[in-house]
């Protein structure tokens, strides 16, 4: 842990002294922390959580008119005291970007992983759905490549090298349309595939989009492990609907295990802005868990990004 802290004071403190005209530096960072009354199955309780809260260094440096440096080193932070790692470890990594597109080398979210774009209404609280779906890896000696974009489309793909003799080097990849923040565009969706990587082969597909004032997302996955055992199909719907300064949101995810149990989770949930930077935001989930105890959540939380 102290070693963690060393390096990410010199980390934060080296991008104070980098030269003004070398490269562009941000520091940038988010504190997510919710009160929450938990049950896992074994009783309720009550915790302060704190939930994916990060902080990091990002940038470019120009090399040339269309060449630039990119790079990023990001850490989680536990701000509620209750690990003895307080930085862990996010993506990090370097690369370049061009007309060719882009190249990173490093730690990074698997292509999969970044397939899902903003569905996921409840991202890093309990019904994030990574607890039901596998998938949402972060891995370590990655090479990702993301192509420029062609009328909306784009192809990304990662490449994990096992980095040990007797396992298999993994792939993820995927083919993207439109934009994830539905800025530039009134629909996101993609297709995704795994092979190899945690041990599992996956299919993931989703789309989003804004209707009628509404933004409504599906995904469909289907995986098994890789000797072609552990099969498993499911889904997420997703919807979530802003008027003024409040942002109502639900989410219901289901996995159906083949010859095992059928997982299910729901929830409900409010965010009020108080400013672009700041949120309060509560949220309510109910697991379904078949043959294993069932799971409640429910909780009130702030979120500052800088």
């Amino acid at each position: 842990m102290k070693l963690s802290n060393r390096v990410l004071s010199l980390a934060i403190c080296s991008a104070f002294t980098l030269p003004a005209m070398a490269a562009n530096v941000d520091i940038y960072g988010k504190a997510n922390l919710s009160l929450q009354s938990s049950d896992d199955g074994d009783g309720q309780f009550t915790e302060i959580k704190s939930n994916a809260s990060r902080i990091g260094l990002k940038g470019t440096h120009a090399l040339s008119d269309d060449l630039s440096v990119v790079y990023k080193a990001e850490f989680q932070v536990d701000m509620d005291g209750d690990s003895e790692d307080n930085f862990t470890d996010r993506n990090q990594y370097v690369g370049l970007k061009g007309n060719f597109g882009e190249v990173l080398l490093g730690k990074n979210d698997t292509i999969l992983k970044q397939s899902q774009g903003k569905i996921d209404m409840f991202n890093d609280l309990n019904a994030d759905i990574k607890n039901l779906f596998k998938g949402e890896n972060r891995m370590s000696d990655t090479l990702t490549y993301k192509s420029p974009k062609v009328n909306g489309f784009q192809f990304a793909g990662t490449y994990i090298a096992e980095d040990d003799a007797d396992a298999e080097d993994g792939y993820s990849l995927a083919l993207f349309y439109g934009d994830k923040g539905l800025k530039k565009s009134k629909i996101f969706a993609s297709i995704a595939v795994d092979s190899d990587v945690k041990g599992y082969d996956i299919t993931r597909a989703t789309v989003q989009g804004k209707v009628a004032g509404f933004t409504l997302g599906a995904m469909y996955q289907d995986q098994e492990s890789d000797d072609g055992s552990a099969e498993m199909d499911g889904f997420v719907l997703s919807a979530k609907y802003s008027f003024d300064e409040v942002t109502l949101k639900a989410q219901y995810q289901a996995a159906d295990h083949d010859g095992g149990d059928d997982l299910s989770a729901a929830s409900i949930g409010l965010d009020y802005r108080l400013a672009k930077s700041t949120k309060l935001y509560g949220f309510y989930t109910s697991f379904d868990m078949d043959s294993a105890e069932d799971k409640d959540y429910l909780g009130v939380g702030i979120e500052y990004k800088f």
